[in-house]
């Protein structure tokens, strides 16, 4: 708030280190294409982007409570671009100032199911990672009465950066489930795979057939119901085909693994997209968290494709049905139907905030 107004018209704001990699390339490719100055705040001491350092860049650490809400309430700048939806429906207000708020994506997933209703509403600009989400945001806009938003044609830096990662990496081991590594990343909520108890009975499955494993929680899981998770780590931390992955920051768990296992997980699409490996599902209630989701009248993204990008798996008196083997000849989807830009979405997002910048 003490910086020259000149220094503060492009800011970030990240809840955190698991969102570095959404907006890092961007901030990246801006700091590169010209001199202009960056302002990024984080409620993660432990956010990379908070030890990032460039000359025409400024990081600050504030709290995820009373002192962000009212920094928000009260923060002048042009544009302000984050991950976080719902904003101005609960503590996190738009600003008193003329701020125009610019929404990233950090998921595949679709806008209308997987969030709350109204989630993107009070968003200027939605940075769209594929059609369908700019489908959605003009299907809700149409349905609600909604005024207009600015819709940008984006695509989607992480799975840019896990297309790029792959180039480095050994072949991939043919998808099967005899003694392969396996990652096991599930979505968070109340029904989903960990907190819904049916993790625990899987990975004791899994190990006692002499696979190997990773769990890789969601970061809304060990911050909500850690409780789901320790007594897996008590049981399983010392056993030697068990890893437990506790950031989705790194992205070696999803090229050295063979296959994935999932439910209703953003990060599923981004592993059977970039890396043209299936997936098994597990077949739990869809991750719903707006009832009105129906209303648009389009079926969500998450849903449409997971049977052409895996397996789904049925759960019999509690317990999840493991197939004995894979059919690997299931259609590889084309990464580019559902993308934009897709290779160089960094690229093209700091060109469109330039733009911006220069016009106003």
């Amino acid at each position: 708030m003490q910086l020259p107004r000149s220094q503060r018209r492009l800011v970030f704001y990240s809840e955190g280190r698991n969102y570095w990699p959404n907006l890092g390339g961007l901030i990246r490719e801006l700091l590169s294409k010209a001199d202009i100055p960056i302002c990024y705040i984080s409620s993660d001491a432990d956010d990379p982007g908070i030890h990032f350092k460039h000359d025409g860049y400024r990081s600050f650490v504030i709290d995820a409570g009373y002192i962000r809400n009212w920094l928000f309430e009260n923060i002048d700048t042009d544009y302000l671009v984050m991950t976080m939806p719902d904003l101005h429906q609960f503590q996190v207000k738009r600003s008193r100032n003329p701020v125009h708020y610019i929404y990233v994506q950090h998921a595949l997933m679709s806008l209308h199911m997987a969030y709350r209703h109204g989630a993107f509403d009070h968003y200027d600009t939605i940075f769209c990672a594929g059609p369908h989400h700019a489908a959605e945001i003009r299907a809700l806009e149409k349905k609600y009465h909604l005024p207009p938003k600015t819709i940008f044609e984006h695509g989607y830096s992480r799975l840019d950066t896990l297309i790029e990662s792959a180039t480095t990496q050994p072949p991939p081991a043919r998808p099967s489930l005899s003694n392969k590594r396996l990652l096991l990343a599930p979505t968070w909520g109340d029904q989903a795979t960990i907190e819904s108890g049916l993790a625990a009975t899987l990975i004791d499955q899994l190990l006692e057939q002499g696979h190997q494993l990773t769990l890789r929680p969601h970061p809304q899981t060990i911050q909500l119901n850690q409780k789901r998770i320790d007594p897996i780590l008590k049981k399983h931390r010392h056993h030697p085909n068990f890893v437990y992955e506790g950031n989705v920051i790194s992205q070696q768990s999803l090229h050295e693994s063979a296959m994935m296992i999932s439910d209703w997980s953003g990060v599923a699409l981004e592993y059977a997209l970039g890396l043209a490996k299936p997936v098994l599902f597990v077949d739990t209630p869809k991750k719903v968290n707006n009832p009105h989701y129906q209303d648009i009248g389009l079926e969500p993204f998450e849903a449409a494709i997971r049977h052409r990008i895996g397996r789904v798996m049925e759960i019999q008196n509690g317990d999840i049905v493991l197939p004995q083997t894979l059919d690997t000849t299931l259609t590889i989807e084309d990464a580019s139907d559902h993308v934009y830009n897709l290779g160089h979405a960094d690229q093209a997002g700091a060109d469109y905030l330039l733009q911006l910048l220069k016009a106003g």
